[in-house]
């Protein structure tokens, strides 16, 4: 699978630092190497504004293996981050690199026409000298919207919700939610438009995303 998200922003906001409204490009990759192993890699290009105020670049790859049918998938992986940080009131920004090592399960079930996707992961994050620990558990769906004419049946609604929580002190990092309507344009490509908010522990972010999926 290939997706391709784009998030889009008002014009005309103030000053990127403080914005609320953000833009995520990303592209995330899944080829098959044979009808059980897989290679993963995905990169996020995340922007305070509509592009060009980077807030963070992540990169992600791994290798994994499919089971049960196709059904379930477990992998290894790693990951590198570059976060873009203000400081403080300030224009100025400071640089963050992690290097981050992840395994994760995910596991697909249908309750009559709805597809459901759970994934669980596992993050040992090497934050510059500090090493984190994160847990992340994602649920998706997707519900197809059908109609009287046969040709319409390709339109779907996307959701998820994915929280993030620590090791240790303060255990809740973050929960994403996000919500959107789908088009397949064909088996291959859907695409989809939505709302996305991040709630953190005593702020949050929104954002409109646009993202195309492409199986290959």
């Amino acid at each position: 699978m290939v997706a391709l998200t784009f998030g889009l922003m008002l014009p005309n906001l103030v000053r990127s630092q403080d914005s609320d409204f953000g833009n995520w490009l990303i592209y995330i990759g899944n080829k098959k190497i044979d009808q059980k192993w897989n290679i993963h890699n995905e990169v996020q290009y995340r922007n305070y504004d509509a592009i060009g105020d980077l807030e963070q670049l992540l990169l992600r790859t791994g290798l994994g293996y499919t089971f049960n049918e196709g059904k379930n998938n477990v992998l290894l992986g790693y990951g590198y981050i570059l976060s873009k940080n203000y400081i403080g009131d300030t224009d100025d920004k400071e640089s963050v690199n992690e290097h981050r090592i992840y395994q994760q399960f995910t596991s697909k079930q249908s309750i009559g026409s709805v597809s459901l996707n759970h994934r669980y992961r596992f993050e040992q994050r090497f934050v510059e000298s500090d090493f984190k620990m994160r847990f992340r558990y994602f649920l998706g769906l997707n519900v197809p919207l059908y109609a009287k004419d046969a040709a319409k049946k390709s339109y779907y609604i996307s959701a998820y919700n994915e929280i993030f929580l620590n090791t240790e002190t303060s255990i809740f990092d973050r929960n994403r939610l996000y919500g959107g309507l789908g088009y397949h344009i064909n088996k291959n490509i859907r695409i989809e438009a939505g709302y996305m908010n991040q709630f953190f522990e005593t702020t949050s972010r929104d954002q409109f995303n646009i993202v195309t999926y492409v199986n290959f």
